[in-house]
């Protein structure tokens, strides 16, 4: 049976700073697995070539290209957390703006009880809510 897993490519060895900022981010979240690049292969010596992840519980992969792309990450594709607090939604929001860009300001925008759409400052898109209640 084919298993689908949503795979991030960052380039200029940023891999691990991402997923330093996500584990102290998200709980439930941490490595299930790393493979580096060792001296003489085609990447950087010790950058991620592939690794398993967790954010919130769901299963995620990641490398460092050692090819430079002309492409990047688009909000098109986005990680969507969903919260039960607002405190906790705000505060994940501030970590993750930092250095990236707000497409989307915390608002309450009919959808939600509190959303806001932004982009981290390694590229990756992020729409963080808080649902209505249920």
């Amino acid at each position: 049976m084919p298993h689908a897993t949503p795979f991030l490519m960052f380039q200029g060895g940023n891999a691990q700073a991402a997923l330093d900022l996500y584990f102290a981010t998200f709980p439930d979240s941490g490595l299930l697995s790393v493979d580096r690049y060792g001296k003489g292969e085609l990447g950087t010596e010790g950058s991620i070539k592939t690794a398993r992840f967790t954010v919130c519980g769901s299963e995620f992969m990641c490398s460092d290209s050692p090819i430079e792309h002309a492409f990047s990450f688009t909000p098109s594709s986005s990680i969507f957390v969903e919260f039960e607090a607002a405190d906790a939604l705000d505060s994940t929001f501030g970590v993750l703006s930092k250095g990236g860009e707000v497409l989307m300001p915390l608002d309450d925008y009919g959808f939600s009880r509190r959303f806001g759409w932004l982009t981290d400052r390694f590229g990756v898109s992020w729409q963080l809510s808080l649902p209505l209640a249920r």
